[in-house]
């Protein structure tokens, strides 16, 4: 599996699937959850209303799939980071989940490529550098299992988390 750092906006990526840093509610919310609705149009909104009225939403450390709608993937996979609350409520493990979760399931879709926001960053405030060692250690163990994936990008919107990717990476 090769891993890509780039930065940028993750909704202009050709990717087989990106992945959707997610509110439980799946309805949409601020950040990249907003842009990637914004991006993709509102059959996303649409398939994240069936799931939800299917299941209830998605839970922390959980990911569910749709179609990508206008976007240029196949998929998005949107999942669920945990808010940080000081790193005493198991944040650490539940953004692994995340992370692993999402990986499952573009397993299951035969996904090959895929692209990686930086989850729970933003507005849930998980501690920025901590965030990416759990993203990078996550996805270089699954690499063992990952029977179609070739190819991971982690999509850095700001310059601070394309920095702290790119030495985590060296």
């Amino acid at each position: 599996m090769k891993i890509i750092l780039q930065q940028g906006d993750i909704t202009k990526l050709s990717v087989d699937a990106i992945v959707n840093a997610a509110n439980t509610s799946l309805l949409g919310g601020g950040g990249v959850d907003s842009a990637i609705h914004r991006a993709g149009g509102p059959k996303i909104l649409a398939e994240c209303m069936l799931i939800r009225n299917k299941q209830g939403g998605c839970e922390t450390g959980e990911a569910v799939i749709t179609s990508a709608g206008n976007l240029k993937a196949r998929f998005v996979i949107h999942t669920v980071g945990p808010v940080w609350n000081g790193g005493h409520h198991n944040e650490e493990k539940l953004l692994t989940s995340a992370y692993h979760n999402s990986l499952k399931l573009a397993t299951s879709y035969a996904v090959r490529t895929i692209a990686f926001p930086n989850i729970s960053t933003g507005i849930y405030h998980f501690p920025k550098e901590k965030a990416a060692r759990i993203a990078i250690d996550t996805v270089t163990r699954f690499d063992a299992s990952a029977m179609y994936i070739e190819e991971v990008i982690f999509c850095c919107f700001d310059e601070e988390n394309y920095k702290l990717y790119q030495n985590l990476l060296k």
